[in-house]
């Protein structure tokens, strides 16, 4: 096991990192990394394959190009590739040796490398070698911008003796958890009790409102700061890239984010944001300081398993929407919907709802989920809705459930918020948490037993029971909307065009549907999703079929859903497909599309108490 300790040897010379991009339009970035040998003949390095916060084997080192080594005088040493991510150099009895070598970064991921000819934003992990074995060392880590570039930001305090661009980490830990970016962004600073922020947008282009978001992060940042009781960094940069990507990342005192540069242009996509931003952040105490501990010391060359992603992406998922809420930046009607439509036609969707129409949620249990991270998670498939389940939607809806269950058993006196709180002082640091400790600290802030519930909802595929939470909080699961609007206009006398109540209204039945997920393909009407519990998984439909015709009438790929309307629930077709390039014919029976039934709204007619237990969970801190 390859664990890189956290403290390094008092008098450690460093290790130093040069970094060059002489032509950064080629995506290189060139490195040149001097190593202390405390006299050994030889010193070995290492390479990570995956880096914190995102748990893949994503096999760095095979982005780097052309690796040598020299000694004093710049004499040449040998060095040999001893496993994908080690090298091997002969010192010769050299005091240090510097091993050179080039880095391909055009993977633009929150979790990889970037580098092109306006910027480059780059990830520890997948950038530097330090030695195996030894004592941990701190990295000096100078770079040389292109002329064009006018700056770098890091969290990384600057390296004595001052210049620009220089920056020393502690030791290896930090400088993988500490990315580094180069070129010419737009930046906004604030302080947060004295303690100095950094807002780095990198391709505003004229779109993206950066004094708006700076001031929104900042009343992101003083609601957790709130609710948390302090900011254990000196420092804190958020690396905001609108690149026409998603995603985020977190780091101990920094985040990279990736957006759109129009989100900040509509309602739905700017809220997407801050919940990115929101969500990130909390990371800075849950997880990077607060952690399972199984995620430290961190063994950079193999997979690390651990039952408890729930608690650092599912509890992290439930607070981030809760946080853009309680700074002001949402409303509550907002924060019910959940996360803003994410495609045109799409409808705002809350984890619930997510959780619920996932059949995958009755075959793979949430801890289970946390483990198969490294083999599941990330390498998602046409057939993951059936066969898995999200640590971060079901641990979302599970950590919701754990925050009601906690106010009922104590009458409103404790909440998840005082479970976190505590948890952050008994386990923050160098120790972690099991997962017995953290459901044992539940129990003691709730005053309750409460292993059934986590019996139930962590280790079984049963479905979760939301009514104790709902009854608590005063809310219901809104009627479908459809039927609502068809009840209306039915009672209004509201016709359509053909003179008949609206779809869904008694007196006309709804369209048909099959429950496939499709695409228009160059006008070829290709499946992309079959989830199980549909008349289409009934019916043999595959992945990549293409749907050419209904009987014997071809469907224009743009037709599809407008056909749907001619056909009605219970009525049996032929489908004539193309799959793998012969024609086959499958047969069909509609069915009816499950209405939308997981909408969160407040409960008419609630009572004081619930009102007031509703505001109370959606508070503004001050």
């Amino acid at each position: 096991m390859m664990a890189v300790s956290s403290t390094f040897a008092a008098g450690a010379e460093p290790v130093r990192q040069r970094l060059r991009f002489p032509a950064p339009q080629s995506h290189y970035v060139e490195v040149e990394a001097t190593f202390p040998t405390a006299g050994a003949s030889e010193v070995e390095l290492m390479m990570p394959v995956w880096t914190p916060g995102s748990y893949l084997v994503r096999e760095f080192a095979r982005n780097v190009e052309e690796v040598k080594a020299t000694g004093p005088g710049g004499k040449a040493l040998e060095i040999a590739k001893t496993r994908k991510n080690r090298w091997k150099v002969a010192t010769g009895g050299a005091a240090e040796v510097t091993v050179a070598y080039r880095v391909y970064c055009r993977t633009m991921t929150v979790q990889s490398n970037w580098v092109d000819s306006s910027f480059a934003m780059l990830n520890g992990a997948g950038i530097f070698l330090t030695p195996v074995g030894g004592p941990s060392r701190p990295h000096e880590v100078a770079l040389e911008l292109p002329p064009a570039w006018r700056t770098s930001v890091s969290g990384l305090p600057p390296a004595p003796g001052g210049g620009p661009n220089r920056y020393l980490a502690a030791d290896f830990d930090t400088l993988v958890d500490s990315p580094i970016y180069a070129g010419n962004p737009a930046t906004y600073e604030f302080q947060v009790d004295g303690v100095p922020h950094v807002l780095v947008n990198e391709g505003e282009g004229g779109l993206w409102d950066g004094p708006r978001s700076a001031r929104d992060v900042e009343a992101i940042v003083r609601a957790q700061k709130a609710f948390w009781g302090l900011l254990p960094y000196e420092r804190y940069v958020f690396f905001n890239l609108l690149v026409e990507a998603g995603g985020g990342l977190e780091h101990k005192n920094s985040t990279v984010l990736m957006a759109s540069r129009w989100a900040s242009r509509t309602r739905a996509g700017y809220l997407g944001w801050l919940n990115l931003v929101s969500h990130e952040f909390f990371h800075t105490w849950n997880v990077k300081r607060l952690r399972p501990v199984e995620l430290g010391p961190f063994d950079y060359e193999n997979e690390v398993y651990t039952p408890s992603l729930w608690v650092a992406e599912g509890i992290t998922s439930y607070y981030d929407r809760l946080f853009v809420r309680r700074a002001g930046l949402c409303t509550a009607e907002e924060f019910l919907a959940g996360d803003p439509p994410s495609g045109e036609g799409d409808k705002p969707s809350n984890d619930i709802e997510r959780l619920q129409t996932t059949p995958g949620r009755l075959v793979q249990g949430l801890e289970a989920s946390s483990l198969d991270t490294w083999i599941k998670f990330y390498r998602r498939d046409e057939n993951t809705a059936n066969t898995g389940v999200s640590y971060y939607v079901k641990g979302g809806v599970v950590a919701f459930l754990l925050d009601a269950k906690i106010r009922r058993a104590t009458g409103g006196k404790k909440s998840l918020d005082d479970l976190m709180r505590l948890a952050y002082s008994r386990y923050s640091g160098a120790k972690g948490f099991t997962a017995a400790e953290f459901r044992a600290l539940a129990q003691e802030v709730a005053g309750a037993d409460l292993s059934s519930f986590f019996h139930k909802a962590l280790e079984t595929t049963e479905e979760l029971d939301y009514s104790e939470a709902l009854d608590w909080f005063g809310l219901r699961f809104a009627p479908d909307e459809k039927e609502k609007k068809a009840r209306r206009a039915k009672k209004a006398g509201v016709k359509d065009e053909d003179g008949e109540p609206p779809a869904g209204a008694a007196g006309k039945p709804p369209k048909a549907w099959l429950g496939l997920t499709t695409k228009n393909e160059d006008g070829r009407l290709m499946v992309t999703v079959v989830k199980r519990g549909t008349p289409g998984y009934d019916a043999g439909f595959n992945v990549g079929d293409e749907i050419i015709a209904i009987g014997d009438d071809r469907i224009p790929a743009e037709q599809w859903s407008k056909r749907m309307d001619y056909f009605r629930p219970g009525e049996a077709v032929s489908v004539l497909i193309a799959r793998r390039d012969r024609l086959r014919r499958l047969d069909a029976t509609f069915g009816q599309e499950p209405p939308r039934q997981w909408a969160l709204e407040p409960l008419p007619g609630a009572s004081p108490e619930q009102k007031a237990h509703f505001q109370d969970w959606l508070a503004e801190h001050e």
